[in-house]
């Protein structure tokens, strides 16, 4: 098997390629598995912030009730002082 009419290739010619394609394969094996540990990580940080968004979603203050009562409590001293005064 020839590549060119005047250069046989020789077995130490395939050999280099063959480590050369193996060499380039455990690369993209190794940026593989770094991208697929990457993946699991930010899904693993996503999880635990929308648990911490839960949390501080469920112990927040409820400020329409808070603002309610303000304005009722308002509206009771006013009407308190128009009639006491």
């Amino acid at each position: 098997m020839t590549t060119d009419p005047e250069r046989p290739v020789v077995p130490e010619e395939l050999a280099e390629l063959r480590r050369s394609l193996d060499v380039g394969l455990a690369r993209v094996d190794g940026q593989l598995a770094l991208l697929t540990q990457r993946d699991v990580q930010h899904t693993k940080d996503q999880d635990d912030l929308s648990v911490r968004i839960a949390a501080l979603e469920h112990t927040r203050w409820p400020l329409p009730a808070l603002a309610a009562l303000t304005a009722v409590g308002a509206l009771a001293v006013a009407v308190w002082q128009a009639i006491g005064h």
